[in-house]
């Protein structure tokens, strides 16, 4: 079958793509800006890359146009495929009709710890040597790439509320008919396409209405928004976690130490890879799920020492006069807020210096604006890039005072960083897209003041 995929440079559908090539589809694709790393890692498998939408793509004549959620009515490429009648559907869909079907999926599902969920719980399956499939909103450490296709039964999805296409408002999620999902937590997001958060419990209660009996759903007991989910109905396995009865994990005697437990007995110990409670619990749900396919729970513990992590997760980009810039996805406050508490964990000594773009359609409404001082607080100085808000950051960041800065102007901004940042300083970036290649510019920056190179 030739596919061609419109948006597929977006980490979905660019995954979507890397997966049919595997599976002996010719495929292309097209998207409004085809760059690195994903147009690298697309073109190294032989897949045909087109920048634009102009409609003479319909003269690739595909058996079938895959279409991502990133695409609207009015795309000029979309129109002449409906103008025509030609064949299309969405990412999510394709992916369960070609990919999944027939295999044990486990799906990965939440507001926050998704990605880093997701690749802990495949690398779990890969060293207990079940070579698993998976899909990640990212890319971890100990693949290399953000997706995979094997022999294996088992594959591992990174499972996202967002709506799967301009045709199927559903969320992606309820394509992929999971076995075994684990819920993480749920809070308001996305509120370019979900009026409020009893809007998004509606969707997390049609995913949970499509598990079999068999299937097991691995529950956050802290979260009141998945309980009340689960009382709507439940109908597969049950098992919580953050749950004294339930899995449950606590801090051990040595330094970055957890300690995992089930119904109260210990089950085994690691020094945790990646800093914070938010990801002591991650790792819990990711233990839970793995026995669920034959992972016993001290394998999956003991796995951990070997995890790599998680391309910007936290990742440091280099160091420069005793200065370290770091690369984070945050962006929804509370997993600012939790990011910020992981890195003041991991490096107790030093400023932390928050660099944020608030990227994000919910951030760029400013429907939680009011949350952004609260979770910088704990940041010694703040720098917010402003440029496409519509709403002044100036103001919501006010309580902050002077610890806070906003600019649109981004190498006004850089300078600003490189020119207060001191030496045992952490210049932590956060953002869900590529903010510029700011992270190389404040390395550059640094350079330049310090006459250091970078390591």
């Amino acid at each position: 079958m030739h596919i061609h995929i419109l948006g597929i440079c977006g980490t979905f559908m660019g995954g979507v793509a890397l997966l049919a090539r595997a599976a002996g589809h010719t495929v292309t694709g097209c998207d409004a800006n085809v760059y690195p790393p994903m147009s690298t890692q697309l073109a190294e498998q032989g897949i045909g890359l087109t920048e634009g939408y102009d409609p003479t793509q319909i003269e690739l004549a595909p058996d079938m146009f895959v279409v991502g959620n990133a695409i609207s009515r009015g795309n000029p490429l979309l129109e002449a495929i409906l103008d025509r009648g030609l064949p299309y559907v969405s990412g999510p869909q394709w992916l369960s009709e070609y990919v999944l079907a027939g295999r044990w999926v486990l799906a990965v599902a939440g507001t926050h710890g998704k990605t880093t969920t997701t690749s802990l719980l495949a690398w779990m399956l890969e060293d207990a040597g079940l070579n698993p499939g998976f899909l990640v909103g990212g890319v971890p450490k100990n693949f290399g790439v953000s997706a995979r296709l094997t022999d294996s039964p088992f594959f591992v999805i990174e499972a996202d509320e967002y709506d799967t296409a301009f045709c199927d408002k559903r969320s992606k999620f309820v394509h992929y008919r999971p076995r075994t999902a684990i819920l993480n937590n749920l809070e308001f997001d996305h509120a370019d396409i979900f009026a409020d958060l009893a809007a998004i419990e509606t969707q997390f209660h049609h995913l949970v209405r499509i598990m079999p009996r068999s299937g097991r759903i691995v529950a956050n007991a802290a979260e009141p928004a998945l309980k009340r989910v689960l009382e709507r109905g439940c109908w597969s396995e049950l098992e919580w976690f953050e749950d004294a009865a339930g899995w449950s994990s606590a801090v051990g005697a040595g330094e970055g130490e957890a300690v995992f437990s089930l119904a109260g007995r210990e089950l085994g110990r690691a020094t945790m890879p990646l800093a914070g409670r938010h990801n002591r619990a991650n790792t819990l749900a990711a233990i839970a799920a793995a026995r669920h396919v034959g992972v016993p729970p001290e394998q999956a513990i003991a796995s951990l020492v070997r995890f790599a992590g998680i391309k910007r997760r936290l990742e440091v980009r280099g160091e420069v006069g005793g200065v370290t810039v770091y690369d984070d996805f945050a962006h929804h406050p509370t997993a600012i807020a939790l990011t910020v508490e992981g890195l003041r964990r991991r490096q107790p000594g030093g400023r932390i210096l928050a660099v944020l773009e608030p990227r994000s359609n919910t951030m760029k409404l400013g429907v939680m604006k009011a949350q952004l001082p609260s979770s910088l607080a704990d940041a010694d100085q703040v720098y917010c890039y402003t440029n496409g808000l519509g709403w002044r950051a100036e103001d919501a960041l006010a309580p902050l005072g002077e610890r806070a800065r906003c600019d649109d102007d981004l190498d006004v901004l850089v300078a600003a960083v490189a020119s207060e940042a001191l030496p045992g300083d952490h210049v932590l970036v956060m953002s869900n897209g590529g903010f510029g290649g700011v992270h190389g510019r404040l390395l550059n920056a640094l350079e330049a003041r310090f006459g250091a190179a970078r390591n």
